[in-house]
């Protein structure tokens, strides 16, 4: 963070123009589970969306409206994916795009369409058309809390951050809602991320300062290392803030950085049975994409994930995971510290209290540093401890 950049209270609607709602539509037993966002005027438009060849139609359809670069408004159900649905569920999300595009008065190729929850299921178009009714009575300046509690499914709280970003031509607000908490590791992305913006911003470098903020954020989070069908990250400027940000695009896209990482941070913490956040970091690397990729492996090392929930200091689990990474180090110049605490060094283990670590562990963030000692890049990644809780809601989710 620098000192032109402040965190605020709020979320989606943090910046100027922005409304929202969460509602429920009985998707769900239980709580809200459709959620609208809405810019007052039309937007400019970015996303990214997940390489998993079994997309949901929500995010075939999401990509032509990024690619067209004009938004409106983002609506998003939860409890049901309308993954793996045929050309019914293709067509059940037309309907909620033209639902929402019919009562704002737009072209329904202006809103942007999401879905979360279990595959293989039809979406109940009925009683989302009906909730799309209720959301637009309701929507508020004050209604990003109830977006954000409506996107989620196995989270156990809302994710939301805001941020203002102070130039010499004036501020501008970001503001986000994410979901996630399993089938976690973005290869873009991963969850649900709904980002806005009342920054004034061409299409193209939106599109690009939103890939660079999410190659250090989501790409940099993992929680089972498993691909989804649905997930999106997708951002509306709608230049109400009546700054031009194209000439401060650095500050801008750290301002979005930031908001990212604590999203990411957020849906790490909140991984399905997690007790701890865990922070890996790879120093002293030749470049950023082999520390990502050495750290992302021991992210999503089952071994190492199990050890952490125990609060046992199984260093060697780390170093074996660092060795099949598949980038090229030398092993005794490498060093891997728990905690603070050196654990590994000049290719041998280090004298350390082994009853003393174990107490260090038990606590709600762990952090693992690396150091290869071969270069002067670095990345952070962000997952969480396996515990028993995790296998239970994973094999009990969808029965």
């Amino acid at each position: 963070m620098t000192q032109n950049m402040t965190w605020i209270t709020g979320s989606v609607t943090a910046p100027r123009g922005f409304r929202a709602a969460g509602v429920r539509c009985g998707i769900k037993s239980q709580g809200k589970d459709l959620a609208l966002i809405v810019s007052d005027t039309p937007a400019t438009v970015a996303g990214m969306f997940t390489t998993n060849r079994a997309a949901a139609p929500c995010v075939r359809y999401s990509r032509h409206v990024v690619e067209a670069g004009t938004a409106r408004a983002i609506i998003a159900n939860s409890g049901n994916a309308n993954a793996a649905t045929g050309e019914e569920g293709f067509m059940d999300n037309v309907r909620m795009a033209q639902k929402v595009a019919q009562l704002l008065e737009c072209p329904p190729a202006q809103v942007v369409t999401a879905s979360t929850g279990i595959i293989g299921h039809r979406l109940p178009i009925e009683k989302v058309e009906k909730g799309i009714e209720q959301a637009m009575l309701e929507l508020s300046p004050d209604g990003g809390n109830a977006a954000a509690e409506a996107i989620m499914t196995t989270d156990t709280v809302p994710k939301q951050e805001a941020i203002r970003l102070h130039l010499p031509a004036g501020a501008v607000h970001i503001g986000g809602i994410a979901k996630g908490a399993g089938m976690i590791a973005p290869n873009m992305a991963t969850m649900l991320c709904f980002l806005t913006t009342d920054a004034q911003i061409a299409s193209p470098a939106l599109q690009q300062v939103l890939k660079d903020a999410v190659e250090r954020s989501f790409h940099c989070l993992t929680i089972d290392s498993d691909t989804s069908t649905n997930d999106m990250v997708v951002i509306l400027a709608n230049g109400q803030s009546g700054v031009d940000v194209h000439r401060y695009l650095n500050d801008f896209q750290m301002a979005l950085e930031n908001l990212c990482i604590r999203l990411a941070q957020r849906i790490a913490r909140d991984g399905e049975g997690a007790t701890k956040l865990v922070e890996i970091e790879v120093r002293g690397a030749p470049t950023f994409t082999q520390a990502r990729k050495m750290a992302k492996t021991v992210a999503e090392s089952p071994l190492v994930k199990t050890a952490l929930f125990g609060n046992d200091p199984n260093w060697g689990r780390v170093l074996a995971a660092m060795g099949r990474s598949g980038v090229d180090f030398d092993p005794d110049r490498a060093q891997i510290a728990l905690q603070g605490t050196l654990v590994y060094t000049e290719g041998k283990p280090t004298a350390f209290d082994a009853r003393e670590l174990h107490e260090q562990l038990k606590t709600d963030t762990v952090t693992i540093v690396i150091d290869l000692q071969e270069g002067t890049e670095h990345a952070t990644v962000w997952t969480c401890d396996f515990s028993y809780d995790y296998v239970r809601i994973n094999a009990e989710y969808h029965t």
